[in-house]
């Protein structure tokens, strides 16, 4: 009796399907050895497995001792699902890697003194190795009822910045001096999941008033994720608030992919003038 064994890929990483080590431990195995209380599939089954390359990603916490509020959105909520948003679930373009130069940039052109500074990701601020230059693709809203990714890319060079964190490194977010809820507040939680978030710098649950950020490849704080999935069902008219500093994460890999936007477009994460002040 044979086994039919298929394989798929991941494009980033694998993870071991139980019945890996199962045929792993077992053996070659045929029909007549199998006993009644065998684990092996009849004939008609057929077994998925990964192939796996490398160590497994490591799991991101299940408990958290951190708290988090919520405060109130400014106007109605985002017009689409949040997993199926293309402005708020980044995954949903996808991106792609680039040749570029792998530090900060002097570009020219006018800029906004209270930009968003990618400096705050890190407990000491620092300007960190960037690692792998990416181009996110755009999003056409006239696919379908919620868009679909274009096969257009961002108009920028480079619109997803890598940079290097040490694994399990806990990272805050872009810090801002502009408060936008009393009591310090700086920015909202538009959207959550165990390895992204997106954070508008508006009450609005939109990208299109002012800054956001995206960030890819972490693990959200377990605490953060539920208040943010719990207001999500409640309706959004309460987000998640942070204040400069506050730990939404900590790094999954040696990798965090940043991207910066301003009032919707993707900009250049390496630009000094904007995100980088006096580095």
């Amino acid at each position: 009796m044979a086994i039919h064994v298929k394989f798929f890929f991941k494009r980033w990483h694998f993870f071991v399907f139980a019945g890996l080590l199962l045929l792993a431990s077992a053996g070659t195995l045929h029909a007549e050895e199998r006993s009644p209380n065998s684990t092996v599939p009849p004939t008609s089954a057929t077994l998925y497995l990964p192939v796996v390359f490398g160590r497994p990603l490591p799991a991101c916490p299940l408990a958290s001792d951190r708290v988090y509020e919520l405060i109130p959105v400014d106007g109605p909520p985002a017009d689409h699902p949040d997993d199926l948003h293309g402005d708020l679930n980044l995954s949903l373009r996808g991106h792609t890697p680039v040749s570029a130069t792998l530090g900060l940039l002097d570009i020219n052109g006018p800029t906004d003194g209270d930009a968003p500074q990618l400096a705050g990701l890190f407990g000491d601020e620092r300007t960190p190795a960037f690692t792998s230059a990416h181009r996110i693709y755009g999003w056409d809203w006239s696919c379908g009822t919620d868009g679909c990714a274009s096969p257009e890319l961002t108009p920028q060079a480079v619109s997803l910045l890598g940079m290097a964190v040490d694994v399990d490194e806990t990272l805050s977010f872009p810090s801002r001096g502009a408060e936008i809820y009393g009591g310090g507040f700086s920015a909202l939680v538009l959207y959550a999941s165990e390895n992204r978030i997106t954070l508008g710098y508006t009450r609005h649950d939109s990208v299109a008033p002012g800054y956001a950020v995206h960030l890819e490849s972490i693990c959200v704080d377990p605490n953060l994720l539920a208040l943010y999935r719990q207001a999500n069902e409640d309706g959004r008219g309460n987000l998640p608030g942070l204040h400069n500093g506050d730990v939404l994460g900590a790094a999954r890999t040696g990798e965090v992919l940043v991207s910066v936007r301003d009032r919707g477009d993707f900009m250049d994460p390496r630009s000094r003038k904007d995100w980088w002040r006096g580095r």
